[in-house]
C-alpha cells in the first residue's frame, strides 16, 4: 500500500505524525489568505488543533482553505421572487399558509411534516452516530417541506447566499414551488458533533471547485473489496492512461486527477487534446485559479468557488409536554420548528401527540420558520407544547400515526415489499452486544459462558443447505398484541347534523379484552360515542373518556392496551436507527414466512381509494413527474452547497418516480389501469396512470420488423435505459431525458416514461424536429439539437455524421437516426429513443460481405443474434478508447524516439501502405506478445525507463502544440502524431479523437458518397473493438478472476463483474468456454460453475417469461408451483393443478379474448413436462449463448456440473421475483412433487432504473481512497468522513455508496488502533447493506465477516463466532463450499474456535481452508503455507506435536522455495520448527520415564500453550490482509525530524510566494508529500 511505513501505523504514532501546532506557531495562519485579505475577522483567530482535513481536502480541491479566520456572512434571507420551475414562466406568485400542506418545495426533496408518520431517527440514537442520517423514512405519505442539505458534519453558511429559488422570509409560495428553506440544513436531527472539542473539525473554511467531472459511476455496483486486498480506487472510473504511462507519479490525486504540485489543483490531465474528453466539461482552461476570495468576479461558469464557514453552535432547549416531565433538547440553529415535531412524534414518551403547536412565551411557533430567525429562542428558552383542535386531515393523520406506532416492529411490510421496507437480521446474531458504540456490557471474557457450537448444517464436508435458518424468527416480531381491531367505522363520513356538533369520523375497535367500542374523532379530540355495529348513535357514552390523543383513551379503556403499547414503544426506540429508515429504492424477498393476514385499516384504505392522492404533497392534484424530473435538473449547480441540493432534489425526486413507475406497472399488467386505445388488440394497448405514461414490450405496427420483431421490442427498453443513463451522466444544460423505469413483471415488460408536455395533443410526425421516426427513411435535423448533441460527442464518443433521407438529401445527425428530438410545449429540448446510443456488436450482428478479425473468427463470430440491436457497452467503449491512446502514446514516443536516435532519418512509416489497416503492421488485437511488440511492450527499445517517459512527455507536449495550431511544429514531428493518429483510426489527424458512427450497418440507413472513406474507417473501428471485447476484455477478466481481483459468488456479481468489463451477458458462452480451454482451469472451478447456474437460469427465465404470458390470473400459483417442480424437482412426472373453475372461465375468455394479456388458451402451460423444460433449456442456451448443456434433467444438472437446488431456486427467483414460502423443501423425493401451490406466496416486479450519482461525494471517497493508498490513513480517513457525509446529504441514510463508505472507514478505524468506532462503523455497514442490498447478497456475507474481526478485537468472542457462523451459512446458500472466500471465512472461524480451545473443531474448519486454498491459489502459495502453519499451531495446543511438525515443515518448504533462505518467512518458521522438535522430544521423553517408573515417575512440567488473544488477533489481521509493520523508536524519530523539515522549506516557500504575487498557491502540507 504506497508509503509502507504509514500504512502500518497505529493510532499513537499516527498521533505524533500528523504535526500539532502550537499557540504560537507561524503556521497558523493559510498560506492561502494574502495579508489584504477579504476576510473579516470578527473574533481573534483560533488555533486549529492539528492538521487534519483540511489539508488532504485542500490537495485536493484547488481552493480549500485551512483557514481558521471567521467569515461574516449576511443575515436574514435573501428574498428570491424567481419560480422555481426555471425562470420566469410567467406565473406569480400566490400567498399561502405553510400548513396548507400545498409546500411541494423543491420538487420532492421533502421532509415529513406536522402529523406525519413516526419520524426515523431518534434523537437518543443520534447522540453516538458520527453522521446524523437523514430522515429517508417517510418520502411518501405525508405533507412534506422542503430542507436544504447539512454539509461536511455540521451545519453551515453560505457567504453569497446560495439562491435557492422560490425562498423567501414571507412563506410566499409560488403557484407551482411554494417556498423552500434557503439555509443549508443539519440532519434530521440535532445530534452532538462528531468530535466535540477546539479540534479544526469544528471551524473550518471549505470551498470547492465544481471542475471535477461527474463520475460516471461506482465501478462495481457494490464497491466489493476482497477482504485481503489493499483498498483502492472503485474500479469503475478508469484512471487516465496518462498516469500509466508516467508509471505513477506520486503527486496524484484520486484516479488520475494529476495534481499540479505548484498549485495543488485537480487538473484534467495536461493531455485533454488527447484524451477522449473523459472530462465532462468541454472547454477546460488550463489558468492559474483564483481561489475565490480576492477576485470573485474572475471565476467563469463552470469554475465558480464558494466559501463555507462551517460551525456548529447547538444550543440546548428546555421542552414542555402534558402530562410528561419537562426534558432537554438540543437542537441547531439552521433547524427548523418542523424538526422538532418530529422528534416529539418519535420520543418514547410524546410519541402519541401529532397534532399539538409549539409556543415559546405564549407565540405559537411557525413550523417552517429556522430556530435562527425566532426571536428570543436562546439557550435555555422554554418551548410548551399546546394541544391544537383536530380538522379532518390532522385526525387521519393521527389514526395513521398510531397504526404505524402499533405495526412499527411488524416486519410484514418488508416481506410484503411494501412502502420501502426491507429486512435486516443482525440483531438476531448480536444480541445487542454491539450496544454503547462497541463497548460490551459486560466487561472481562468469560471463556467458559461461551457456547462455541457451530450449527451442525453449516459445519465443512455437509450436505443439508437449510433454509429456514435465512430468516431467523426475530424475537421482537412476535407482536405483542395491542388491540383486537382498530378500523374505520362504516357509519363514516358524519352526517350534516354531527358535522355541525364537530365530529369529524367515526372508529371501530374490538380490545385484547374484547369489548366493541365506538369512538369518535371531534375536533377536541377522541371519546366513546353510542353507536354499536348495526346502530347509529353519535351520543357521547357515560364516561366519554375524552382525550386529546387516541393512545389516550385507549389506555383508559383496555389494560392490556396501556401496558402492551408501552412495552411495544420501548422497544420500538431501542432498534437501532437503521432498522427502521426505509431505503431509496424497494427491496424485494425471495422467500418469506406464513403470516397471518391481519385487519388493517390504513392498508385497505390505501388500496380501494384512489392511491395516487396519497402523496399528499399536493392535496387534490397527481404529481407532475416530467415537470419534477426536469426542475430538479435545472436547479444551479455552481457551487458545492447548489450541486449537493440539486443531487439531491434529483435523487429524491428520482427514486419517488421509481416506486410510482413500478406500482403503476403492476396495475396494468394485473388489469387496473384502463388503456388509452381500449378498442385496440391488446398487445398494442398503451396506459396512462399518475402522470406516468406506460407501453408494453412487444413490436406494435410492426416498428421493429427489421430488427427481430417482438424480440427487439423487448430489449428496445433497455437500451433505451442505458442511453438515459448515460446521458444524464453527461448533464448538459439545455438537453433533457424522459424519466425511464423498465419493469418486468407476470412475463411482461412495461417501460414506464414521464410525459412530454403536449406530446399527447399532436402526432408524433409533428413533434419529432431532430432524428426519423420510421428508422430513417425520414429523417429531420435541427441546428439547436446538433449544438447540444455536439457537447455529449465527446464524453460518448458518437461521431458526427451526415446520412441520407428517402430523398436523398444529406441529412446531419450527432447520434443515431432513431434517436428522436422533440420540443416540449414547456421549450425544453427532449431526447428519446436512444437504444441506438452505443455503437453496434458485430459479433451478434453477421453482415453481408463484412469479414471479422480472426481473434473473432476463431471464437465462431460472428452469430446470428435473435435481434439486431445488440450494441457495445459503454464500459467496453470506454476501455477500448484507453487501450487505443495507450497504443498511439508509445506510436508516438517510439518514433520520436527512433528520430532523436537517428537525428537524420526521416520517420519509419507506420502503416505498411497496401492495405491501410493499422492491425495488418501493427496486430495490436493479437494475444502472442510476440505480435504485439511496438504495442504491448511497455519497454520501448531504445535507452533505459527515464527516457521513455521524457519520450512521452514529448508526445503529449506535441499534441498540444499541434492542437493549438501553432505553427511552430517541426514538420517531421506533425508527421510523427499524424502516422499515430491513422495507425489508431482517431477521427482528427493532430490529436488523438477516436469516436464511433453509431448508424453503421444499421437496417436502412444509407450514407452520402462523399463520406465512404470516413464510413469505412468506423467499419474497420467496429470490427476492432469487437475484436479487442474478444481477446482483450474476456481474458482480462478471465485472469482477474484467477488473481482473486474479482471473486463473484453468485449470478449477480459474476453480471457485475462482466459488466464492469464491458462484456455483455450474451457473450456469457464465450466466458464459460474460455475458462474450460484456460490452462488453470482448476483454479477457476468456482466461476465455471456460476458460469454453468447463470446460463441454466437465465436459459430458464426466458423459458418462463413465456409460459407465465400463457396463465391467467386464477392460475398463476399453480403454473409457477407446476414450472418450479418441472424444473428443480426429481419427480418425474408432476400435474399441475387447474384451477376448480378451469371450464368457466374458458367460457368468460371466449367472450372477452381481447381483453385479458394472455391468449385464449389458458391451460397450455400445464401440459409442460421437466423433461420438455430442460430440453427447451439446453436449446435456449444453445441458441442465444451458444454453449452445449450436458443435462436433461435437474438430477443430472446437479450431478455434472455440482451445482446446488436451493442456489438455482434462489437464482431463479431472483432473476423473476418469485417469493417462496420459507420451509424446507425435499428436492429429490421422487414420490411427491416438491413445490405445491401454498409454497407460491407473490410476484414480484423486477425494477431497472437510473441510479443518479453524488457526484461530490463520490469524488470526495475517490481522494480518500487515493490517501489511504499511499499510506496517509488519517487524511484519507477525513476525507472519508466527508465523503459519508456529503453521501448522507445526497442520499439520505441508505444508500450502497454509503456502505462502501462505512465499510472502507470501519476498517480505517482499526488499522489506526480504535476498535470501538471500526465496530460502531462496520455494524451500519452490515445493516445498511442487508437493507439495500439484501440479506443474503455476497456484499453483506463479506460484511458480516468485517464485523466478526472487529468484534473479536473488541473481546466479544461469542459475538464473533455467531457473525462468522451466519456468513458461512450464507455463502452455503447462494454458492456452495467449494469457494475461495470459503477458505478465509474458514481461517477465521478456525482461529477464533482456536482462540477459545476449540480445537478439535477449529482443525475442521483450519483444514478445510487448507484444502480450498491449496486448489484455488496452487499448493505451493504463500496463502497455502500460511494455512498449513495455522493448523499446525492448533496441533502444537493440542500437544501433538507430530502432526504440527509435519505441517509446520509443509510451510517451510513453501517459504523457501517462494522467499528463500534469508527471508523474515522463512526463518520465522525454521524457528517455529525447532521448537516444536524440542517440545516433542521433551513430550517423548516424559513418556518413557512414566512408562519406566510408573506412577512414581518424575515428570518435568510440560508448557501447553493456550493460545493468547492476541496471537490470535495479529493472526486474524495477517489473513484479513491487515499487516501492521513494527517501527523502532529511531524509525519515529527519523520520520518526526522529516516531517518537521518539510514543514519549515513549506513555510519559506509559503513565505516567498506570498510576497511575490499576492495570489496564494497551495503547496502538497507536510504529511501529504510523498517520499522523494
Amino acid at each position: 500500500m504506497g508509503n509502507g511505513l504509514f500504512a502500518s501505523c497505529c493510532q499513537s504514532f499516527a498521533d505524533l505524525l500528523f504535526w500539532v501546532q502550537g499557540e504560537d506557531s507561524s503556521g497558523e495562519r493559510s498560506p492561502l489568505l494574502s495579508t489584504s485579505s477579504a476576510v473579516a475577522h470578527d473574533s481573534p483567530p483560533q488555533t486549529p488543533a492539528k492538521m487534519g482535513v483540511s489539508e488532504a481536502l485542500w490537495l485536493l480541491y484547488p481552493d480549500i482553505i485551512p483557514s481558521s479566520a471567521q467569515l461574516e456572512y449576511p443575515q436574514g434571507r435573501e428574498e428570491v421572487d424567481r419560480d422555481f420551475s426555471g425562470g420566469n414562466r410567467g406565473e406569480k406568485t400566490s400567498k399561502s399558509s405553510p400548513d396548507s400542506c400545498q409546500l411541494l418545495s423543491v420538487a420532492g426533496l421533502l421532509r415529513p411534516a406536522l402529523g406525519s408518520c413516526a419520524a426515523a431517527v431518534l434523537l437518543a440514537d443520534l447522540e453516538e452516530e458520527s453522521t446524523p442520517p437523514l430522515n429517508y423514512s417517510q418520502p411518501r405519505r405525508a405533507c412534506l417541506v422542503c430542507v436544504t442539505p447539512k454539509i461536511l458534519g455540521s451545519g453551515f453558511e453560505v457567504t453569497e447566499q446560495a439562491e435557492i429559488p422560490g425562498s423567501n422570509d414571507r412563506g410566499d409560495t409560488g403557484s407551482e414551488f411554494p417556498a423552500s428553506s434557503s439555509q443549508c440544513q443539519k440532519g434530521l436531527m440535532p445530534g452532538k458533533a462528531a468530535n466535540p472539542g477546539p479540534a479544526l473539525e469544528d471551524r473550518r473554511v471549505v470551498a470547492c471547485d465544481s471542475q471535477a467531472s461527474s463520475a460516471f459511476g461506482f465501478g462495481n455496483r457494490d464497491g466489493s473489496k476482497l477482504p485481503n486486498e489493499p483498498e483502492c480506487g472503485p474500479p469503475g472510473k478508469r484512471s487516465q492512461i496518462v498516469e500509466e504511462i508516467s508509471l505513477y507519479d506520486e503527486d496524484k490525486g484520486a484516479c488520475g486527477l494529476s495534481l499540479d504540485p505548484s498549485t495543488g489543483t485537480e487538473e484534467p490531465p495536461s493531455s485533454i487534446t488527447l484524451m477522449n474528453g473523459d472530462g465532462l466539461h468541454e472547454d477546460h482552461k488550463e489558468e492559474p485559479r483564483q481561489n475565490g476570495l480576492e477576485e470573485p468576479d474572475h471565476a467563469e461558469d463552470g469554475n465558480d468557488q464558494e466559501v463555507i464557514v462551517i460551525q456548529d453552535t447547538g444550543f440546548t432547549v428546555k421542552i414542555h409536554a402534558p402530562t410528561v416531565e419537562p426534558f432537554p433538547l438540543q437542537v441547531s440553529p439552521q433547524e427548523m420548528v418542523q424538526e422538532i415535531h418530529q422528534v416529539l412524534m418519535d420520543r418514547e414518551d410524546t410519541c402519541h401527540r401529532t397534532c399539538f403547536s409549539l409556543q415559546l412565551d405564549g407565540n405559537v411557533l411557525d413550523n417552517f420558520a429556522e430556530l435562527k430567525t425566532i426571536e428570543g429562542l436562546q439557550e435555555g428558552s422554554v418551548l410548551k407544547v399546546v394541544e391544537e383542535p383536530y380538522t379532518v386531515r390532522e385526525a387521519r393523520i393521527h389514526v395513521r400515526h398510531i397504526r404505524d406506532l402499533l405495526k412499527s416492529l411488524d416486519p410484514s411490510d418488508a416481506f410484503n415489499g411494501v412502502d420501502c421496507n426491507s429486512l435486516s437480521f443482525l440483531s438476531v446474531f448480536n444480541d445487542g452486544d454491539l450496544g454503547d458504540s462497541g463497548k460490551r456490557k459486560k466487561k472481562g471474557i468469560e471463556m467458559e459462558q461461551i457456547d462455541c457450537t457451530p450449527p451442525e448444517h453449516i459445519l465443512p464436508g455437509g450436505k443439508e443447505r437449510p433454509l429456514c435458518p435465512l430468516q431467523p424468527q426475530n424475537k421482537d416480531w412476535k407482536p405483542l398484541q395491542c388491540l383486537k381491531v382498530l378500523t374505520m367505522s362504516g357509519w363514516n363520513p358524519p352526517p350534516g347534523n354531527r358535522k355541525m356538533h364537530g365530529d369529524l369520523m367515526y372508529l371501530y375497535v374490538i380490545t385484547v379484552e374484547d369489548r366493541h367500542v365506538s369512538i369518535t374523532a371531534s375536533t377536541r379530540g377522541f371519546y366513546l360515542n353510542q353507536s354499536t355495529a348495526y346502530n347509529f348513535n353519535p351520543k357521547p357514552a357515560s364516561p366519554s373518556f375524552l382525550s386529546h390523543s387516541l393512545v389516550e383513551l385507549l389506555n383508559q379503556i383496555s389494560p392490556t392496551f396501556k401496558r402492551n403499547f408501552a412495552a411495544l414503544q420501548k422497544k420500538r426506540v431501542q432498534r437501532h436507527p437503521l432498522e427502521r429508515i426505509s431505503t431509496p429504492f424497494q427491496v424485494y424477498s425471495w422467500t418469506a414466512p406464513l403470516a397471518e393476514h391481519v385487519m388493517d385499516c390504513v392498508r385497505a384504505e390505501d388500496a380501494y381509494t384512489s392511491r395516487l392522492g396519497y402523496e399528499e404533497h399536493i392535496p387534490g392534484q397527481t404529481r407532475d413527474w416530467n415537470e419534477e424530473l426536469q426542475t430538479t435538473r435545472e436547479l444551479p449547480r455552481k457551487n458545492l452547497p447548489e450541486r449537493l441540493l440539486r443531487e439531491r432534489a434529483i435523487f429524491k425526486v428520482h427514486s419517488d418516480f421509481t416506486a410510482a413507475a413500478t406500482r403503476g406497472a403492476m396495475a396494468v399488467i394485473d388489469g387496473n389501469v384502463m388503456a388509452i386505445n381500449p378498442s385496440e388488440e391488446t398487445k398494442m394497448q398503451m396506459f396512462i396512470w399518475n402522470n406516468i405514461f406506460f407501453s408494453l414490450g412487444f413490436d406494435v405496427r410492426d416498428h421493429y420488423k427489421d430488427f427481430g420483431g417482438d424480440v427487439a421490442a423487448y430489449v428496445a427498453p433497455t437500451n433505451d435505459l442505458n442511453g438515459v443513463r448515460t446521458y444524464n451522466a453527461v448533464d448538459v444544460e439545455g438537453l433533457y431525458t424522459l424519466g425511464t423505469v423498465v419493469v418486468d413483471y407476470r412475463g411482461y415488460r412495461v417501460t414506464a416514461q414521464s410525459i412530454i408536455p403536449g406530446i399527447l395533443e399532436r402526432e408524433q410526425e409533428q413533434s419529432v424536429i431532430y432524428g426519423s421516426i420510421d428508422f430513417g427513411k425520414t429523417i429531420v435535423s435541427h441546428p439547436k439539437y446538433l449544438e447540444l448533441l455536439e457537447k455529449t460527442s465527446r464524453p460518448l464518443k458518437i461521431q458526427k455524421h451526415k446520412v441520407l433521407n428517402d430523398k436523398n438529401e444529406e441529412v446531419e445527425l450527432c447520434s443515431s437516426v432513431e434517436c428522436k428530438g422533440i420540443i416540449g410545449n414547456d421549450g425544453r429540448h427532449y431526447i428519446l429513443d436512444l437504444l441506438r446510443t452505443f455503437p453496434p456488436d458485430l459479433n451478434f450482428l453477421p453482415v453481408e460481405g463484412e469479414e471479422l478479425l480472426e481473434e473473432c473468427q476463431k471464437m465462431g463470430l460472428p452469430k446470428e443474434h435473435r435481434h439486431k440491436l445488440c450494441c457495445l457497452r459503454q464500459e467496453l467503449v470506454d476501455a477500448f478508447v484507453e487501450h487505443r491512446y495507450l497504443m498511439f502514446m508509445k506510436l508516438a514516443a517510439l518514433q520520436l524516439m527512433q528520430q532523436k536516435a537517428s537525428k537524420q532519418g526521416s520517420p519509419a512509416p507506420l502503416g505498411n501502405g497496401n492495405s491501410g489497416s493499422p492491425t495488418s503492421s501493427f496486430p495490436e488485437n493479437g494475444v502472442e506478445d510476440s505480435e504485439t511488440f511496438p504495442l504491448e511492450d511497455a519497454k520501448l527499445e531504445d535507452g533505459p525507463l527515464e527516457d521513455n517517459v521524457t519520450g512521452l512527455d514529448q508526445v503529449k507536449e506535441l499534441t498540444e502544440t499541434i492542437a493549438s495550431d501553432d505553427g511552430a511544429v517541426d514538420p517531421k514531428s506533425r508527421e510523427v502524431i499524424q502516422n499515430a493518429c491513422k495507425a489508431v483510426g482517431s477521427i482528427s489527424n493532430t490529436s488523438f479523437d477516436i469516436r464511433f458512427n453509431p448508424d453503421i450497418f444499421s437496417p436502412g440507413v444509407r450514407f452520402p458518397e462523399s463520406s465512404k472513406e470516413q464510413i469505412q474507417d468506423q467499419k474497420r473501428l467496429l470490427k476492432d473493438a469487437a475484436a479487442f471485447l474478444v481477446s482483450y476484455q474476456i481474458p482480462g477478466l478471465v485472469k482477474d478472476c484467477l488473481d482473486h481481483t474479482m471473486l463473484p459468488m453468485d449470478g449477480g456479481t459474476l453480471t457485475e463483474a462482466m459488466h464492469q468489463r464491458g462484456i455483455n451477458m450474451r457473450y456469457l458462452g464465450k466466458v464459460v468456454d474460455f475458462i474450460t480451454k484456460t490452462p488453470a482451469r482448476t483454479q477457476l472451478d468456482h466461476i465455471y460453475k456460476i458460469g454453468i447456474m447463470e446460463l441454466i437460469t437465465r436459459s430458464a427465465k426466458h423459458i418462463f417469461k413465456t409460459y407465465l404470458q400463457g396463465v391467467e390470473l386464477s392460475g398463476l400459483s399453480a403454473a409457477i408451483s407446476h414450472f418450479l417442480n418441472c424444473f428443480l424437482s426429481s419427480f418425474p412426472n408432476p400435474v399441475a393443478h387447474l384451477p376448480a373453475d378451469e371450464l368457466v372461465s374458458k367460457k368468460k375468455n371466449k367472450r372477452r379474448k381481447n381483453r385479458n394479456l394472455s391468449s385464449a388458451d389458458n391451460t397450455a402451460w400445464s401440459s409442460t413436462s421437466p423433461q420438455e423444460l430442460w430440453k427447451n433449456i439446453c436449446l435456449e442456451a444453445k441458441s442465444y449463448f451458444d454453449f452445449s448443456l450436458e443435462c436433461e434433467s435437474a438430477d443430472q444438472a446437479v450431478e455434472v456440473y455440482s451445482l446446488q437446488k436451493i442456489t438455482l431456486l434462489r437464482e431463479i427467483s431472483l432473476k423473476t421475483g418469485i417469493q417462496v414460502l420459507l420451509k424446507e423443501y425435499n428436492f429429490d423425493n421422487r414420490h411427491k412433487p416438491t413445490f405445491t401451490e401454498e409454497d407460491i406466496l407473490n410476484i414480484f416486479p423486477v425494477v431497472k432504473h437510473v441510479n443518479p450519482k453524488a457526484s461530490d461525494a463520490f469524488h470526495f471517497f475517490q481522494s480518500g481512497q487515493a490517501k489511504v493508498q499511499q499510506g496517509f490513513l488519517k487524511e484519507g480517513s477525513e476525507l472519508i468522513s466527508e465523503a459519508l457525509n456529503l453521501f448522507n446529504n445526497v442520499y439520505g441514510a441508505m444508500h450502497m455508496e454509503i456502505v462502501a463508505c462505512l465499510r472502507l472507514l470501519a476498517r480505517l478505524n482499526y488499522i489506526m488502533g480504535d476498535y470501538s468506532e471500526a465496530l460502531s462503523n462496520q455494524q451500519k455497514a452490515v445493516l445498511m447493506s442487508e437493507r439495500v442490498l439484501g440479506i443474503e447478497h455476497p456484499n453483506t456475507i463479506q460484511e458480516y465477516m468485517h464485523l466478526a474481526l472487529y468484534c473479536f478485537a473488541n473481546s466479544q468472542l461469542s459475538t464473533a463466532l455467531n457473525l462468522l457462523y451466519r456468513a458461512r451459512y450464507l455463502m452455503l446458500l447462494v454458492f456452495g463450499d467449494d469457494h475461495p472466500e470459503m477458505a478465509l471465512l474458514d481461517n477465521n472461524i478456525g482461529l477464533v474456535l482456536h482462540g477459545v480451545m476449540e480445537y478439535d473443531l477449529s482443525l475442521r474448519f483450519l483444514e478445510n481452508a487448507l484444502v480450498i486454498n491449496s486448489k484455488y491459489h496452487g499448493a505451493k502459495s504463500l496463502k497455502v503455507a500460511l494455512s498449513h502453519h495455522l493448523v499446525a499451531r492448533v496441533y502444537e495446543s493440542k500437544a501433538e506435536f507430530r502432526s504440527a511438525l509435519q505441517q509446520e515443515k509443509e510451510g517451510y518448504t513453501i517459504y523457501k522455495q517462494q522467499l528463500g533462505d534469508h527471508h523474515e518467512k522463512t526463518k520465522e518458521s525454521s524457528e517455529y520448527l525447532k521448537y516444536l522438535t524440542q517440545q516433542a522430544v521433551a513430550l517423548q521423553r516424559t513418556m518413557n520415564e512414566i512408562y519406566k517408573n510408573g506412577s512414581s515417575a518424575n515428570i518435568m512440567p510440560l508448557k501447553f500453550t493456550a493460545p493468547s488473544m492476541a496471537s490470535i488477533l495479529e493472526q486474524l489481521n495477517i489473513i484479513n490482509g491487515i499487516l501492521f509493520i513494527p517501527l523502532s523508536p529511531k524509525d519515529l524519530e527519523n520520520l518526526k525530524a522529516e516531517v518537521q523539515r518539510r514543514h519549515q522549506l513549506q513555510e519559506a516557500k509559503s513565505g516567498d510566494q506570498e510576497a511575490e504575487d499576492r495570489v496564494a498557491e497551495v503547496e502538497p502540507s507536510p504529511p501529504l508529500a510523498a517520499a522523494p
